[in-house]
């Protein structure tokens, strides 16, 4: 797993380094992994690093320091550099006598003192500092066009909540100190690649991770020699309506991908269901719709009595539960129907859906507010976005970065529903479904946005509008590739 560490807990993993140190030791360190990186970006940018034209922007705090000892060690390797100082009576002093002594220059902060760099450091503020940039910085960094590299985190960009509220900036490359903060994955396109640097801190075990691919693929249920149809899964999807029925087609499709052993359809939809997937057992209500080891539902029910009566009838049992779209409408107005179920339950709010569950958005701590969701209804809770959320009851939260929005697409939501249920009924631990889900959900969209309509793959830049339907038939696609990342055993 990967781990995320808020700010407090890197701070007092610091503290004993820092006391136990020479002066300073820490920050060249740190420094010095910043130095290669950008050095490495320099060759791929340009082909090498001598005579390679660097600036740093300079904050009052340590990452300040950082950029300017940087900014010495690549002083050192032939490169031009210039450190533009917004706060020159408060530059970090040892950092700035460094790099005036390996020959750099330093200037006071102003757009005509940035010139034409192939590079430029983002050591404005550090893990310490919050809000917009202010705007001396915001007009320096608003006239950049070369690439930026940011010292642990893109100023203006909050190092906890990933929010932004006003001029912040957006880095090709962000490199990270010691441990990885919630910013790096709930902000990612704001950050670019992350590039970890250790710098020896010991940390405790984190509550806020993500799930490598090959974790997700080791997890990913395959049928053994003694499985048969039922002992691989079955899911119950109760989805569409006559105003909706793709819901249901979508739904039902994708857990008939991502691998469950039977897929039992109950609704009004089920002529359109069978006519796209003939393998699912469909029946016209829940009472008919035989044994099942996991339910979804809601996806385009409808949200009238009807609606209301199916979704009470499914969470009355004592099997797992995932309620999306209409689902969650219902319920907002009946969350007694969920808070102390002992069965397990995941809802799947996007931001708007969250809103009217418990009346406010989510952001701009979105970890904090599914966190609590989680805790107060006692349910597992999926936050879909760029940056999806998975919250247990007692606190702990997957994220999955999408690598991208393209399955911001009306539909793609119920093929979610669909693959998380057939893990679900697989008998996976609700968040562990939740996170394999979603992962296996962005690399089908990422896979589809990527490929033509006759399949062939596109160059990045000619990545086309995703539809639900194609996100579909990609996923059996996304689950080969995530398996493919486990090792040969």
């Amino acid at each position: 797993m990967r781990s995320y560490y808020p700010c407090e807990i890197v701070r007092a993993a610091e503290a004993p380094l820092l006391a136990s140190l020479p002066d300073g030791t820490l920050m060249r360190r740190a420094a010095h992994g910043l130095a290669t990186v950008v050095a490495g970006e320099l060759r791929a940018l340009t082909g090498g690093v001598v005579g390679r034209r660097v600036v740093l922007l300079v904050g009052s705090g340590d990452n300040g320091g950082d950029a300017l000892w940087a900014g010495t060690f690549l002083r050192r390797r032939g490169c031009a550099v210039t450190a533009l100082l917004l706060d020159p009576e408060r530059a970090h002093p040892a950092g700035l006598a460094a790099l005036k002594s390996a020959g750099g220059r330093a200037v006071p902060a102003r757009p005509e003192h940035l010139g034409d760099p192939d590079l430029v450091i983002d050591g404005i503020v550090g893990i310490s500092g919050r809000g917009p940039l202010r705007p001396a910085a915001a007009d320096i960094v608003d006239a950049i066009t070369a690439p930026i590299v940011a010292v642990d985190t893109p100023s203006g960009v909050d190092p906890d909540t990933g929010a932004v509220d006003g001029p912040a900036v957006t880095a090709a490359v962000t490199v990270a100190f010691g441990a990885l903060k919630p910013v790096h994955a709930l902000a990612s396109p704001r950050c670019g690649r992350v590039e970890f640097v250790d710098i020896g801190l010991e940390l405790p075990e984190s509550d806020l991770v993500a799930a490598e691919p090959a974790e997700v693929g080791a997890i990913w249920p395959v049928p053994g020699p003694d499985d048969d149809k039922y002992s691989q899964g079955v899911v119950g999807v109760s989805a569409g309506s006559a105003r909706y029925p793709g819901a249901a087609v979508l739904c039902a499709g994708a857990a008939v991908a991502a691998t469950s052993g039977m897929v039992r359809y109950a609704g009004s939809a089920s002529a359109e269901v069978l006519a796209h997937r003939p393998e699912v057992v469909a029946a016209t209500s829940i009472a008919d719709a035989g044994r099942v080891q996991a339910w979804v539902v809601g996806p385009g029910g409808g949200t009238g009595d009807d609606a209301a009566e199916t979704l009470r009838a499914v969470l009355a049992t004592d099997l797992p539960v995932l309620v999306d779209a209409d689902g969650l409408t219902v319920l907002a107005r009946n969350p007694d129907l969920v808070r102390g179920r002992a069965a397990p339950t995941l809802l799947t709010p996007h931001a708007g859906e969250f809103a009217r569950l418990t009346g406010s958005r989510p952001e701009p701590d979105r970890v904090a507010a599914v966190r609590t969701l989680a805790a107060e209804w006692g349910v597992h809770v999926l936050l879909k976005g760029h940056a999806t959320l998975i919250a247990r009851p007692d606190g702990h939260v997957f994220v999955n970065d999408a690598g991208g929005s393209w399955a911001s697409t009306a539909g793609a939501g119920d093929v979610l529903s669909g693959t998380i249920g057939a893990l679900l009924s697989s008998g996976m631990p609700v968040d562990l479904a939740a996170a394999a889900g979603a992962r296996a959900h962005a690399l089908a969209a990422n896979l589809a946005a990527r490929s033509g309509t006759s399949g062939e793959a596109l160059p990045e830049a000619s990545a086309a509008p995703v539809s639900a339907s194609a996100i579909l038939a990609a996923l059996r696609d996304a689950v080969r590739l995530l398996r493919t990342y486990m090792p040969e055993s």
